[in-house]
């Protein structure tokens, strides 16, 4: 990778600034699903509730989410080299509260600190990549961000479950603290200031829309899965969440200078890429909620057990992400997400059929090839999108694009879990059978809570097959606009010389 020059005009080591980068955010990223196999755990330390102790994710997402749309006006603003220690020492503290939480109280206050420094670190991450290196090699960079962003929250529940079962849960929080604080010291010698910034204010009005707006869209999205589509919480919060977003969207396209630039959406290689890593991301979440689930619940596995046969998928994602990045330089997104999602759509229909005595190993392979496939659409797919965009709006294609994907992935848990709940709901015998036929009633549970999980799959399905037709409007090409511009300005050189 070489050396490179900052914003300041000093050289840094780029290969020392990548593994920095993504040691710290593998880290960040790695917390958000890291504490979902220690909830038993936890709620016997704290003596809560399960709708209670589910906050520690929730209102860990929900923070995150909200930071998202701010980043790009932090990354505009503040010196990419102080911005990032800013973020990595937000995390720190966040965790060193967690891992000394004697209240329960304490440990959310902690988790969501740590949400902070995730929402900034993530698109950062992302923007950094895109900014330093040039365009032909644009994919093998964001194939590296791709282990971190595809790999760290598969791994969570895996992670979670062994430390659970040989340590206690205060080391899911310990075990980070000395890596984070390597990468908080060695940031102040081997990170630079990359990305140039301008002063400009913060709109606080757009803060406020924002916060209001993806808040309480998220949160009521998270609350079906508990309280149905019916609920008038979940109703009320959603419709809040959209009449904010609508009022945030039309000031941010009314301002000079938006707080977050909505008008990436005018480059349509953009806007169908977003779209495509979107339904991705729904056909990935939602199933990867839904699978532990019929393995604990139909199978009996333990929640280690589910975690583990979901590890094979994790690290097909983490070694394929920078392959398929490498390949993006070479052949474009279009036939990598075409490709993708054939494996990804033909990976999920047999799970539409699966029994109670399904193969396990039969489950391990076929979630394998689903993350084969998400490997080839997710990282290729943005790139192409932020290749279309000029330089200057790199910062708030990420942050749109993650802010789509974020709320993407909760409407797609959203659907997910409701038709699952409400079909098993729904093919449940008659309460009476359990006493007049206990085995019958057995039999008819088992087989409606399988009802339930076949109609969660045939959405994941429709889901696939919505990306994959979306895949066949990317362009060929691999080649950016910055390329483009290089290529001619190469040219009339050229040309210039030969004159």
């Amino acid at each position: 990778m070489g050396t490179a020059i900052d914003t300041n005009g000093k050289s840094y080591s780029r290969t020392l600034l990548v593994i920095l980068l993504l040691v710290g955010t593998f880290c960040t990223v790695l917390n958000q699903t890291i504490l979902s196999t220690a909830y038993p755990t936890l709620m016997k330390a704290f003596d809560v509730s399960t709708s209670t102790v589910q906050w520690l994710t929730t209102g860990f997402l929900l923070v995150n989410g909200i930071m998202i749309p701010i980043s790009a006006w932090l990354l505009s603003t503040i010196s990419s080299k102080w911005l990032y220690i800013g973020a990595m020492s937000t995390f720190l503290l966040g965790t060193v509260l967690c891992w000394s939480a004697v209240s329960f109280p304490m440990l959310l206050i902690g988790r969501l600190i740590q949400a902070v420094g995730v929402g900034i670190s993530m698109p950062l991450l992302q923007t950094l990549m895109l900014t330093i290196f040039p365009a032909n090699k644009r994919g093998t960079a964001m194939g590296l961000a791709g282990i971190v962003i595809g790999l760290a929250p598969a791994i969570g529940p895996t992670l979670s479950g062994w430390v659970i079962d040989n340590w206690t849960w205060r080391d899911l929080f310990g075990m980070i603290i000395p890596i984070v604080a390597v990468v908080v010291i060695a940031s102040f010698w081997i990170m630079h200031s990359v990305l140039e910034t301008r002063k400009e204010p913060l709109d606080l009005i757009s803060v406020a829309l924002s916060t209001i707006g993806f808040g309480s869209m998220l949160y009521g999205f998270s609350s079906v899965g508990d309280d149905g589509w019916g609920s008038t919480l979940v109703l009320s919060t959603l419709a809040i969440g959209f009449v904010f977003v609508g009022l945030f969207v039309w000031r941010q396209l009314t301002m000079e200078n938006p707080f977050l630039n909505f008008r990436v959406y005018k480059s349509r290689e953009f806007t169908v890429s977003a779209i495509l890593s979107s339904v991705v991301n729904m056909a990935m979440v939602g199933v990867e909620m839904v699978i532990p689930l019929y393995l604990q619940m139909v199978k009996g596995m333990s929640a280690f057990h589910s975690g583990l046969t979901l590890l094979a998928g994790a690290l097909m994602m983490g070694i394929m992400s920078p392959i398929t990045g490498r390949a993006f330089d070479r052949f474009g997104a279009r036939r990598l997400s075409i490709m993708g999602m054939f494996l990804l759509t033909v990976g999920t229909l047999p799970f539409v059929w699966i029994t109670k005595d399904t193969s396990t190993l039969y489950i391990v392979l076929l979630y394998a090839l689903r993350m084969f496939g998400i490997a080839m659409v997710m990282m290729p797919a943005t790139t192409a999108g932020m290749n279309a965009l000029p330089l200057n709006m790199i910062s708030h294609g990420t942050a749109v694009n993650n802010t789509q994907r974020q709320v993407a992935s909760s409407v797609g848990t959203a659907i997910l879990i409701s038709v699952l709940t409400n079909v098993t709901k729904g093919q449940m015998p008659a309460k009476h059978v359990l006493t007049t036929n206990p085995l019958s009633y057995a039999n008819g549970a088992i087989n409606a809570t399988l009802s339930g999980y076949h109609a969660a799959f045939w959405i994941a399905v429709g889901f696939c097959l919505l990306a994959l037709v979306v895949a066949f409007f990317m362009k060929g090409s691999h080649r950016s606009v910055h390329l483009a511009d290089e290529d001619s300005e190469t040219a009339k050189t050229t040309q210039g010389g030969a004159a």
